[in-house]
């Protein structure tokens, strides 16, 4: 389940639930306790999907520099290869 349905799911059972806390005839107390329970829930969830969007977020840079490094190494290659051909003396680049 993605994050924006998990939050929509999260809003929704939140808004049930004071729906049915307004509405019952348990004490208040209860009904407050209830509440907190659930802002408890949805408030770890949510930080889960903080941390699993952190992660991607850090894997999509990692792969980026990756690719920028390995791009790099390939112009470097061609160059040494050009400077080989053209029997210069440096073929460092």
């Amino acid at each position: 389940m993605n994050t924006n349905k998990k939050l929509s799911l999260m809003a929704l059972t939140l808004t049930a639930a004071f729906t049915l806390a307004a509405c019952s005839d348990d004490k208040a107390e209860d009904a407050g306790e209830k509440v907190d329970s659930m802002i408890s829930t949805a408030k770890d969830t949510a930080e889960d999907a903080g941390d699993k969007i952190k992660d991607v977020a850090t894997d999509a840079g990692d792969k980026v520099k990756d690719a920028v490094n390995d791009a790099g190494n390939g112009i470097e290659d061609a160059c040494e290869d050009v400077k080989k051909k053209m029997n210069t003396e440096d073929t460092d680049c």
